[in-house]
């Protein structure tokens, strides 16, 4: 007996190199990203470990940084702060004298340098990223498998039962794919003005699902009239059964790709919405986040933000793509093995 169509996919991929090594890569970040959401490494990202700015151990000597001892004088240690003299009539002396007693001895531990540099507030970059990959993954993959499965569930309606579903259905996929994805993706998020990860989650969603309509809709047109459509209608099966158990198996596959495609458009969008500011909200971090923070520290001549969260958003979206092209070759029916 010949081997499914799963199992040569499997063995076409295997035989590519390039398609696992990115596979292997696309692994390493969805660990990551499950590991940061589950409170299992980097819970601390937040903690202020350096001090503002610190820049990368590997350049922290390089000109255009700031040295270490220029930007953390350590004043607890070279010129204590000067005690504000007893005033009987100011109740907040006492508490103004114990707070820079606090900030001193705070500034005092900060590392002068991280290895892989530190934000304004002195946050580890390297952890950072690590989270706000997690929250721009995340949005990505739920926001694909919303806009798949919307796309899918109409794609089947439209593309079996024809008639007044097919007609109405390709209407709305004609007004959504007529207006330009970039402005109805801002004409949603301008109306739910919710910022949030869950909007944006709904903003891709709701905006994403005419591909895989109009892939889903030509498979299912094309299957209804096949043998084994026709041989469980003639025993007696439901048309839903029909629909999602007899044809849904066979046209899969375009919906997988579907759905590694959209992942990666969405991770982008969340970086473009956020910097825009139709993205995440103030306290939770993402790419996106970090890229809109980077825009003002380049003028500084910070650039360690900029270049962790692009690069780990190029690694990944690169691993995935190639991944993307790769399942579409080893799914083609048409590919010879």
């Amino acid at each position: 007996m010949s081997a499914g169509l799963w199992s040569l996919a499997w063995r076409r991929l295997r035989a590519d190199w390039l398609a696992m090594a990115s596979l292997a890569v696309v692994a390493v970040f969805l660990l990551l990203a499950l590991l940061s959401a589950s409170g299992l490494i980097v819970a601390d990202w937040d903690a202020e470990v350096g001090i503002s700015y610190a820049p990368p151990k590997f350049a922290a000597g390089v000109a255009g940084s700031t040295p270490p001892a220029a930007a953390a004088p350590a004043p607890a240690a070279s010129a204590p702060p000067r005690d504000l003299p007893a005033n009987p009539f100011d109740p907040l002396a006492e508490d103004i004298r114990a707070l820079r007693a606090v900030v001193s001895a705070e500034t005092a531990v900060r590392l002068p340098a991280l290895p892989f540099g530190g934000d304004k507030w002195g946050h580890d970059v390297i952890k950072k990223t690590i989270k706000g990959g997690a929250t721009s993954i995340a949005v990505g993959l739920v926001a694909a498998l919303l806009a798949v499965s919307l796309g899918t569930l109409l794609g089947a309606l439209s593309g079996y039962w024809g008639g007044v579903a097919d007609d109405f259905l390709n209407w709305c996929y004609s007004v959504f794919t007529a207006i330009p994805s970039v402005l109805m993706i801002l004409a949603v998020a301008a109306v739910l003005q919710q910022k949030g990860v869950l909007s944006i989650v709904l903003i891709l969603g709701l905006t994403g699902w005419t591909g895989p309509y109009r892939l889903i809709r030509a498979e299912y047109i094309k299957h209804k009239a096949r043998e084994y459509v026709l041989a469980a209608d003639a025993i007696g099966a439901s048309h839903w059964r029909r629909m999602f158990s007899h044809i849904f198996p066979n046209v899969s596959h375009v919906a997988l790709v579907q759905l590694s495609i959209l992942a990666v458009g969405f991770i982008k969008a969340e970086v473009i919405l956020t910097f825009l500011g139709f993205g995440v909200p103030a306290g939770v971090v993402s790419w996106g986040s970090m890229l809109n923070e980077a825009q003002g520290e380049l003028l500084l001549g910070r650039w360690w933000q900029l270049a962790a969260a692009a690069g780990a958003m190029a690694l990944l979206v690169t691993a995935f793509s190639l991944f993307t092209d790769a399942l579409r070759d080893a799914l083609d029916p048409k590919v010879k093995q």
